[in-house]
């Protein structure tokens, strides 16, 4: 690895860890809003930003869930699942805009691996939780889109791992 993508990537992961501490209140509950998540659309630019995502979700989860062990293997797996089907899918999708959409429907859809993990950890109704960590992920998600296409216009995401 380069030094700069891992320069870039250790930014990005310390970008994720920050926001996720400003709104850890919000990003850890069965209702979820983890702002920090818009930043996943990073790899439909350059699928290098998978390292700094995973790290930055690995450190979120140790320092600011309440249930760490959980969220250390079914957080990190459902970002890691969702990065790696966005970063395969885009070979085959043109556009920026639409490898987004893809992205965000690819992590709604997901989140049942965090609705499995709440139900597990606090017996949350499976379904429900479900439904409710989505709608939160996909809000996330779909606000994200524009603000990190045009944040793009300014930094170019693709050249600068």
């Amino acid at each position: 690895m380069k030094i700069k993508t891992l320069v870039v990537n250790a930014i990005l992961a310390a970008l994720y860890i920050a926001v996720s501490g400003l709104i850890a209140p919000f990003g850890f509950t069965n209702i979820q809003f983890r702002v920090s998540e818009m930043f996943n659309h990073l790899v439909v630019f350059n699928k290098k930003y998978i390292f700094g995502i995973i790290v930055g979700v690995f450190l979120s989860n140790l320092f600011f869930s309440p249930m760490v062990a959980y969220d250390l293997v079914f957080g990190v797996g459902q970002s890691l699942l969702a990065l790696s089907i966005t970063i395969v899918s885009a070979r085959f999708i043109k556009g920026i805009w639409a490898r987004m959409i893809v992205n965000t429907v690819v992590f709604t859809f997901t989140m049942f691996l965090i609705a499995w993990e709440l139900n597990l950890a606090f017996e949350l109704p499976f379904l429900f939780t479900w439904l409710t960590v989505a709608i939160g992920e996909f809000v996330v998600m779909a606000v994200g889109m524009p603000i990190i296409y045009y944040i793009n216009k300014r930094v170019n995401f693709e050249k600068m791992v």
